[in-house]
């Protein structure tokens, strides 16, 4: 029988994105596994795969297609035996999406619950899956999925399929770990990361028609936005609304790091690796969710979760918005491993080639805006983090040493930007300061 094939969900809150490219023509033949489209969400292009087999009838949706929503159909296939005229009572009224810079702000309703068809991340926010396959049972599994079970260890016999048909895909085993069930669906209980949900509204006060209307006369250009700058207003309007922000302000003498940062980078010379003052400062904040746990947290709506590890985001710009990539485990990695991996989440942020998974999580971010000249700032939290710290441009400056003598250091200005719901100031207070101890004692982190 005919079916539909859906637009995926390829973020747990993706609600709508851009058919970019089919990679398909009708009357072509798919098997599982084969790519069907690339697919843009705010943050990134992503492939889309097929989960079952059979022969394209029809393509609802032209290629460019922007602000097509989630679980709307996008093509028909057909199956063995069929011919093209069963594909004109499958999905045949069906319209494509209008365009993002037309389409009214999405709604919760059944268009915009998490995709339950195709799509390779998509499957993630599928709705409860079934249990998982009995002894003796066929398991259906994407090749994916497969692949990664296979590098992990996992028995995909343990694991429960979010995909149609109770199918397993990559979400779910990325979920899962050895020797126990997943995790639900993504869709359900992922925080959001910066930039996952392009649904923007207007903020309280004017809309566009009223400000319009007070700059007549005066040229302007309208700048239509694109799926990140909505996300990026929506997500910093609803911390700003919903976050009890405070703010805790330090200042951090970097002398005595710099100069070991220098001995470093001369013996690390050969290996073609050069650390950054902000490896230093990834490394410092990883140490210091390990020595204050209490401040390793998140704001789950009734309630806070504390992690175990130290998984710190790092805000990246990028044109037209911003990536917070998550370095999971930091305080485990050496220093040369976390330069290594930051240039490469950074590069891949900026062509913004991430994987929703490389960005969502962590409890905790840094802005760096240092290299910029910014002396200081206050940065906005990123939910569900409990804290973020904005990070300023190393200064000389003169300072009272502790023979009360005035002399020249480096100091950098710090400010830890606090949600007051997860973080007490007498504990943001011993956070910060093990930071800053870390940073002014740089060998202690070797340790």
């Amino acid at each position: 029988m005919a079916t539909e094939i859906l637009m995926p969900a390829l973020s747990p809150t993706m609600e709508e994105g851009t058919l970019a490219k089919w990679l398909v023509k009708e009357g072509d033949t798919v098997s599982s596994g084969d790519l069907l489209a690339e697919i843009e969400t705010d943050k990134a292009t992503m492939e889309f795969e097929a989960v079952d087999e059979g022969t394209i009838g029809k393509i609802i949706v032209a290629e460019g297609t922007e602000g097509v929503k989630v679980n709307s159909p996008i093509a028909v296939l057909l199956e063995e035996g069929e011919d093209a005229s069963a594909a004109e009572n499958v999905g045949g009224d069906a319209k494509p999406a209008e365009s993002a810079s037309n389409a009214a702000p999405a709604e919760t309703s059944k268009e915009t619950e998490p995709a339950k068809g195709y799509g390779r991340d998509g499957d993630a926010a599928a709705s409860p899956a079934p249990s998982p396959a009995k002894s003796g049972e066929r398991i259906f599994a994407t090749p994916l999925a497969r692949r990664i079970a296979k590098d992990k260890g996992l028995d995909l016999g343990a694991i429960k399929g979010s995909g149609p048909r109770g199918r397993i895909v990559k979400a779910d085993v990325e979920n899962a770990k050895p020797g126990a069930k997943p995790a639900e669906a993504a869709a359900t209980e992922a925080p959001k990361a910066a930039g996952d949900s392009p649904k923007a509204g207007m903020p309280a006060g004017m809309g566009a028609e009223q400000v319009i209307k007070m700059f007549e006369g005066r040229e302007f250009e309208e700048v239509k936005l694109d799926g990140m700058r909505k996300t990026v207003a929506a997500r910093l309007t609803e911390a700003k609304q919903t976050i009890p922000h405070f703010y805790l302000r330090r200042d951090i003498q970097l002398d005595a790091l710099l100069k070991f940062r220098s001995q470093l980078n001369k013996q690390l010379d050969a290996k073609g690796v050069k650390l950054s003052v902000n490896d230093f400062i990834i490394k410092a904040c990883a140490l210091a969710l390990q020595e204050v746990p209490a401040a390793n947290a998140v704001w789950a709506g009734d309630r806070m979760l504390q992690l175990k590890p130290s998984d710190v985001a790092v805000a990246v710009a990028i044109e037209g918005g911003l990536f917070t990539p998550v370095l999971k485990d930091a305080h485990l990695k050496s220093l040369s491993a976390l330069s290594s991996e930051m240039k490469d989440l950074a590069a891949r942020a900026r062509d913004r080639k991430l994987a929703p998974h490389e960005y969502q999580g962590g409890s905790f971010a840094i802005s760096n805006l240092g290299m910029f000249g910014i002396d200081n700032f206050d940065a906005v939290i990123n939910p569900p983090h409990g804290s973020i710290l904005a990070v300023g441009a190393g200064v000389k400056k003169p300072v009272i040493g502790a023979d009360g003598e005035i002399t020249a250091a480096t100091v950098m200005s710090v400010t830890l930007s606090v949600d007051h719901r997860v973080i007490d100031g007498a504990l943001g207070a011993d956070f910060l300061k093990a930071i800053a101890t870390n940073l002014e004692n740089p060998m202690m982190m070797l340790a």
